[in-house]
């Protein structure tokens, strides 16, 4: 039995929730578990900050459900913290269908989630690079990469949020789901559902457009990027911001490669050393996976 899964029975008991027959569907940033018994999905954020977003995307959710956004949505109305971990339970959602919800799914919710008025409760702001600087710092400086690698990512991270500070948004600053890619939808029946809300923030709105824009990396092809586009009805291909933007989600995309690395997972390690050669040799440049 793992750390997780122990905090996964506490939780459940709490809770009142069965958690017999649980079933882990991934284990990256968070940790999340299918209870078949209870209908229910559970997440396990473990850090203060991650702990504190993954309670106010309940908030969220319940926000944007009440606005037609069609969005997972969550089982239990409050967080469970336990031995350092928010836990919270959401409504499991059957993936009956062979095709998986397409970009172009994904670019009406953006274009339906930009046009909502302000929510009624605060927002942070979005800070760039945040999860890669902070390991970056000489306490937490990863053993795993070398000198010039860690070098090289923290003056591109330096370099790349000093150009986002200084580039005008043409869509506007507003509320952003933050992580928006199709890896984050569902089908719910018919409904493909956008799920994730951890990363919302208040941000320049092309910030939703860039995960897409910057999946060419792993093969998507340009004309689902350009459905996409279509679909939410603005093509910021080209803009200086928005070239800005898509080169720190490559930067982005590290970081919890780098973490996993640094555990011992040879896999991510053999991943990250990829990424990063293709990013500081363009000419060298290999398809990226998901490992």
């Amino acid at each position: 039995m793992t750390p997780t899964d122990d905090i996964l029975f506490a939780a459940c008991r709490l809770a009142g929730i069965p958690a017999d027959g649980a079933e882990l569907l991934h284990a990256h940033s968070n940790s999340v578990y299918h209870l078949p018994s209870a209908g229910v999905v559970a997440r396990i954020n473990g850090n203060d900050h991650a702990g504190l977003r993954a309670k106010a995307s309940l908030t969220i959710t319940r926000w944007l459900a009440d606005h037609d956004l069609p969005v997972t949505e969550p089982a239990l109305d409050h967080a469970i913290d336990i031995a350092g971990s928010t836990v919270t339970f959401w409504t499991y959602y059957p993936q009956h269908r062979t095709d998986r919800p397409s970009p172009q799914h994904l670019g009406e919710i953006l274009a339906q989630l930009h046009t909502l008025p302000a929510p009624p409760f605060p927002l942070p702001d979005y800070q760039p690079l945040i999860g890669l600087v902070s390991i970056l710092t000489p306490d937490l400086t990863p053993t795993m990469l070398s000198a010039a690698d860690r070098r090289w990512l923290s003056e591109q991270a330096e370099r790349l949020i000093a150009e986002y500070r200084t580039q005008p948004t043409l869509l506007g600053r507003g509320m952003v789901h933050g992580d928006a890619y199709t890896g984050n939808t569902l089908w719910a029946g018919d409904t493909v559902l956008l799920g994730d809300w951890d990363e919302t923030s208040i941000a320049p709105r092309e910030l939703d457009l860039a995960n897409t824009v910057q999946a060419r990396r792993f093969g998507l092809r340009e004309a689902d990027i350009d459905a996409f586009l279509r679909a939410y009805g603005h093509d910021p291909r080209g803009e200086p911001l928005f070239d800005v933007l898509v080169r720190m989600r490559d930067l982005h995309t590290l970081t919890s490669y780098i973490r996993r690395a640094q555990r011992g997972d040879t896999r991510a390690h053999t991943e990250l050393t990829t990424r990063l050669r293709s990013l500081q040799d363009p000419t060298a440049a290999a398809p990226w996976a998901s490992v």
